[in-house]
């Protein structure tokens, strides 16, 4: 059982495994709203494909490039838009910006120095680039990527390949995320599940681990 430094009193995990994307990063798709209206789409109907299973999970699996998740977008656009409008449109949903939530890195740069933290993340191949963008290389003591391991959550593998890079076993572990169906395949293997939807949900998380009981 994990203590931490600066006291001797165990602490109620051993890891945090975290996701990154609608916990840590967010995509700003300002200019992709704008485009869906000039093209008379509803906002979020770019989002609803390219998040799609059948069209993102072969590129958080590793198996097409971003190029190739372009044109899977653009496809299926196509025939509610004019192909050229299509290819704009994805483009633009690939390419959004992107930023991190400056309060949620500080709380899980506090907690890391109690124990290890590790992100569990579907996430592309060109994530490492993503995290040196944001300034956040150093966030995590390592990080899971479904791109590179082959396998995406809700894939309890994944959840064991994050335990094991933290050293602990699986219901030591804290498991944040923003999807339901990801938090169940956690609290199935042991771990605790804490589904996040707004900052005061890692708060209550993270706070036995921030301040040990001193009883």
């Amino acid at each position: 059982m994990t203590t931490s430094p600066a006291d001797s009193h165990p602490l109620p995990f051993d890891a945090i495994l975290c996701d990154l994307d609608g916990v840590v990063r967010f995509y700003d798709m300002t200019e992709v709203a704008r485009l869906e209206r000039e093209a008379g789409l509803p906002e979020g109907s770019t989002a609803a494909v390219g998040y799609a299973p059948e069209v993102d999970m072969p590129l958080l699996l590793g198996r097409i490039t971003k190029t190739e998740w372009e044109d899977a977008i653009a496809d299926n656009l196509a025939s509610r838009v004019s192909l050229p409008t299509a290819r704009t449109l994805a483009r633009a949903f690939a390419d959004a910006d992107f930023w991190a939530d400056g309060t949620v890195v500080d709380l899980l740069r506090q907690a890391r120095k109690h124990c290890p933290l590790i992100l569990v993340t579907n996430a592309t191949a060109w994530l490492d680039q993503d995290l040196a963008q944001l300034g956040l290389t150093d966030l995590a003591d390592a990080i899971v990527n479904s791109s590179q391991a082959g396998i995406a959550k809700p894939d309890l593998r994944i959840y064991k390949i994050a335990a094991q890079q933290a050293g602990a076993q699986a219901d030591r572990c804290l498991f944040i995320d923003d999807r339901q169906e990801n938090i169940d395949a956690a609290i199935r293997l042991g771990m605790t599940g804490i589904l996040y939807r707004r900052l005061a949900d890692l708060r209550t998380a993270l706070a036995p681990l921030l301040r040990p009981a001193t009883a």
